[in-house]
């Protein structure tokens, strides 16, 4: 089974600063690291192929020095690294990002063998905005599974996988066929320390680097701020609030602490109140 993980080197969002004039991250000078949502994506495809066998290929959009982000990959255990980098994706928003992501997994699939299952992660701690995964899946023709927490069963020979998914209203449950485009929720498990013999090899592994030419781009009117139709209009950082914590003095009981607690919510906010027991009433 060929599994590919579409992951992005970010920058550290503690240190993210944004161009003045075109309301874009600026990436230089900023340190980066792995998406950590894409992170939850890399070990989960690494589970799988340990328990049924194949390759897990890493991909990635950005920059040359995104070549240390895949070598980290290959050193948890990924079998394969490409990176797509050119200086026409420059500026891509998430329409123009699913465009060339998806052209590069088409060519993955000449090249090492289409993929049965591509993984990313929920979304992303620079954009936050979760639509690049499912905009490959789109443009790919692909089924799509979005926030998943579990794999709950695989059916190689079948052609066909169920998965835990989380909704507002609780746990779904959900089946489709292969292939599948899945998003992994944070928190589903624990990124494994990759080995000393991965760690070796990721060192002197060739990382596939392909521009937009040699992923078989041909329309660069859809990549880069010219295949971007989101206008950012402002970025600022909030202000800071001018009201300082309340203290609730702790009482001599759970239950009554608990209600100087919410006499101190309703004593600033009296609306509230009213509408709790409200809701109450109609439960």
């Amino acid at each position: 089974m060929h599994i590919v993980v579409c992951m992005k080197q970010v920058p550290d969002s503690a240190q993210i600063r944004v161009h003045p004039v075109t309301n874009t991250i600026m990436r230089q000078g900023v340190p980066t690291i792995i998406n950590p949502y894409d992170l939850f994506a890399l070990e989960e495809a690494l589970r799988l192929r340990d328990q049924i066998g194949g390759e897990v290929t890493v991909l990635t959009m950005g920059p040359p020095m995104a070549e240390d982000s895949l070598r980290k990959a290959l050193t948890f255990g990924a079998d394969r690294a490409v990176l797509l980098t050119d200086r026409s994706f420059a500026g891509s928003d998430t329409l123009a990002t699913s465009y060339a992501l998806s052209v590069a997994l088409a060519k993955i699939s000449q090249e090492f063998g289409a993929p049965e299952i591509i993984f990313t992660g929920k979304q992303t701690i620079d954009g936050d905005t979760a639509q690049v995964g499912p905009g490959i899946a789109k443009r790919l023709g692909l089924n799509q599974l979005t926030y998943v927490a579990k794999i709950a069963e695989l059916d190689p020979a079948a052609g066909s996988i169920t998965v835990e998914r989380r909704a507002e209203g609780g746990i779904q449950l959900l089946s489709t066929r292969l292939p599948v485009l899945i998003t992994m929720l944070e928190g589903v498990n624990e990124i494994r320390r990759g080995s000393l013999a991965s760690a070796y090899r990721a060192a002197g592994e060739a990382i596939v680097t392909w521009s937009a030419a040699d992923a078989g781009i041909t329309d660069l009117s859809k990549c880069g701020l010219r295949g971007s139709p989101t206008i950012v209009k402002k970025v600022f950082a909030p202000s800071q609030r001018a009201e300082k914590v309340q203290m609730v003095p702790v009482e001599q009981s759970p239950a009554a602490t608990a209600q100087a607690a919410m006499n101190a919510i309703f004593a600033r906010q009296p609306a509230l109140e009213g509408e709790l027991m409200r809701y109450s009433a109609g439960c």
